[in-house]
């Protein structure tokens, strides 16, 4: 994808030639020792190739092909007349001095392409030693070292501290801890803990404070299940959940910055902030002008369940969305607290991916989450996975009764959390899935319309669409029982049809049966199925007049059975590479680079297009909106349409953007 060298190189080369000859010439011709002029000659090469640089890799010269023939012909003419003085003056030729020049140029970057190569053969290697054929989908590994890092826990400040780390907001003064180009702080509390008499209550706000206190390791992630495929399990887990974590750049300056915020994935029911692909290092230190937030919230039966048949339930009427409420309390704290850690307030764009871009779509049409976001880059939404009745989490609730052996609330309320989590993780394991419920209270009843109908009016999306996100999916639940889940899912969507839709898809699941397995038919429905929900919301979006934007991920996985979607794009997007290889993955940074970029501009509202050379050795590039796609393959990034790459399945596109 990126070009090994340019004609902008060989330019800035002529006049490093000019340098390194002119530097080494006048110090000899002044008598100056050998060493003395070979300093001049580098000294003089090098400040002119870095000048030069500067110059011709601009925006300013970069964004026309005028300006570039401008700075080209000054750059000859320069070096003409430099010869011709060079030649009459100190009777010395630049021109074995360009041609030295120019091998260097070439031969850098030679080296550097075949030394990133060896690096990514060794990476892919150790990946493939650890996972085979995938079959087994993610087993992210940490040693004892790393778990007990992990599990650090933030302490009382009762003394001094670094004040230069120290920040002060209206709940508390934070003593975050400077790493390379940023700065932590982690950990800090956003929401009263829901605890005792607040559990399934909505999240309550922290009283002022002016105590002081460290922010230097992530709070506990949410109760969950376990998965046995996510870093969340090597992470101590509690119901005194609700913090987040903020990674500004060290650098400090009087302008604020546009704030980023991410909403962790992994299906409502377990995953958190401490995630390693999440860690804002990498992004930060490239893009020190944003400020990055992470944060946890409520999951499966602790955020996500229906109390309204249970005796002593009507006093937990939010208790459908608590995951919800806990997302908008985060937001509210990063709007009334995120000044005092460099950040605008009033320029706060979302990320999200799974069912962390399910949620930040449902919270685009929340009144209650009004005016807390501006922009939304959410990947892999799917608003087919909330319930849009209530019959769903009063089923889960039903299960939960039955496991815990309780009747009432107030018997709930006493149970421990080690046994809420038990009970919740057999009712997992029996596809008992926790999901958002679009009560027509804090969520419209019907998102498509709400969309259409301008709900979300005022927020800037980009919507991600993924290719293959089944196998990812997979790759999350683990093979066991995977079979299962599909079959069991793919017969909910088909109940959700008329008869017509439905038998085209049983159809078409008979016809790919043929040439493989009925699970795999089945799964590349859903594939269909994901995808074009996602599409949809961004066609009512903009009905509605919403700005949008659409990607489409369409790159092979190094290993095929772990797929490619959610975490690839997540770590790709961050530039989180050695995170990425714990999930089976190798990033490309060419691709990386791009997308980091052109998510920046997202972010701080530039225009969504890539002068040429502003990711060095990457031609121009205008990322067009909606109905035009980015699309992301294996060699390249191009502007398409994208709807004839949805589906398969006759009739399908029609039923779905009906």
């Amino acid at each position: 994808m990126r070009k090994l060298f340019t004609i902008d190189d060989f330019m800035v080369a002529l006049i490093a030639a000019l340098g390194y000859g002119y530097g080494y010439a006048l110090a000899e011709l002044a008598g100056w020792p050998m060493p003395l002029c070979l300093v001049a000659c580098f000294a003089l090469g090098l400040a002119l190739e870095e000048i030069v640089g500067k110059i011709v890799f601009s925006e300013t010269v970069q964004k026309t092909t005028r300006n570039r023939v401008i700075a080209y012909g000054a750059i000859i003419l320069v070096f003409i007349v430099a010869h011709f003085i060079a030649l009459q003056w100190l009777g010395a030729s630049m021109i074995e001095d360009a041609q030295e020049e120019f091998l260097w140029v070439i031969g850098l970057a030679i080296l550097g392409f075949v030394i990133n190569l060896v690096i990514r053969w060794n990476r892919i290697k150790r990946i493939r030693k650890v996972y085979g054929d995938g079959n087994e989908g993610y087993i992210p590994e940490m040693d004892d070292e790393e778990v007990e890092e992990l599990n650090e826990q933030n302490r009382p400040v009762l003394g001094e501290h670094d004040a230069e780390c120290a920040v002060k907001t209206r709940t508390g003064t934070y003593v975050g801890e400077k790493d390379g180009k940023v700065v932590y702080y982690l950990g800090i509390p956003y929401a009263k803990p829901p605890v005792g008499e607040l559990r399934w209550k909505a999240p309550e706000p922290l009283p002022p404070s002016d105590a002081v206190h460290e922010a230097k390791n992530f709070g506990a992630s949410a109760m969950q299940v376990e998965s046995n495929v996510a870093v969340s399990e090597h992470h101590r887990q509690d119901e005194d959940c609700l913090t987040l974590n903020i990674c500004v750049g060290a650098r400090e300056t009087e302008e604020k910055r546009p704030v980023l915020v991410l909403f962790h994935h992994s299906g409502f029911t377990f995953g958190g902030s401490a995630d390693p692909l999440l860690h804002g290092h990498n992004y930060i230190s490239s893009f020190p002008d944003i400020v990055l937030v992470t944060f946890n919230y409520r999951l499966g039966v602790f955020g996500f369940v229906d109390f309204s048949e249970v005796p002593g339930g009507e006093a937990y009427a939010d208790s459908s969305n608590l995951g919800l409420l806990d997302q908008i309390a985060a937001l509210r704290w990063v709007h009334e607290n995120i000044a005092a850690f460099g950040g605008d307030p009033e320029r706060v764009t979302v990320a999200g991916f799974e069912s962390g871009a399910t949620c930040i779509c449902l919270l685009a049409a929340c009144e209650q989450a009004r005016g807390l976001f501006s922009k939304a880059f959410v990947f892999n939404a799917n608003l087919e996975e909330p319930y849009d009745t209530v019959d769903g989490p009063r089923a889960l609730t039903r299960s939960l009764l039955r496991e815990t052996q309780t009747t009432t609330m107030e018997e709930l309320v006493r149970l421990e959390p080690e046994a809420l989590q038990e009970a919740a993780q057999k009712i997992w394991r029996n596809w008992g899935m926790s999901a958002p419920l679009l009560d027509g209270r804090l969520i419209p009843t019907d998102m498509y319309r709400a969309y259409q109908e301008s709900a979300a009016a005022g927020i800037e999306f980009i919507v991600g669409i993924p290719s293959d996100e089944i196998l990812v999916f997979r790759s999350f639940v683990g093979a066991e029982g995977y079979e299962d889940l599909v079959a069991f899912v793919a017969a909910d969507v088909q109940k959700r049809l008329d008869d017509r839709h439905a038998a085209a898809i049983r159809e078409y699941i008979d016809a790919q049966t043929a040439s493989s397995s009925e699970i795999e038919a089945k799964a590349e429905f859903l594939d269909q199925w994901i995808a074009l929900s996602a599409y949809r919301a961004a066609v009512k979006l903009i009905e509605g007049g919403n700005e949008v934007h659409l990607m489409y991920w369409g790159q092979k996985p190094l290993i095929e059975n772990l797929g490619s979607g959610t975490v690839d794009v997540l770590a790709t997007l961050l530039g989180n590479a050695d995170e990425l290889e714990m999930y089976g993955g190798v990033i490309d940074k060419d691709l990386s680079e791009i997308l980091q970029t052109l998510l920046h501009k997202f972010v701080v509202g530039d225009a969504l297009q890539l002068y040429r050379n502003e990711v060095y050795g990457i031609d121009a590039f205008d990322w067009e909106p909606f109905p035009k796609a980015l699309i992301v393959s294996d060699d390249r990034c191009s502007c398409d349409t994208i709807e004839d790459k949805l589906t398969e399945i006759d009739g399908l596109a029609d039923y779905m953007l009906r």
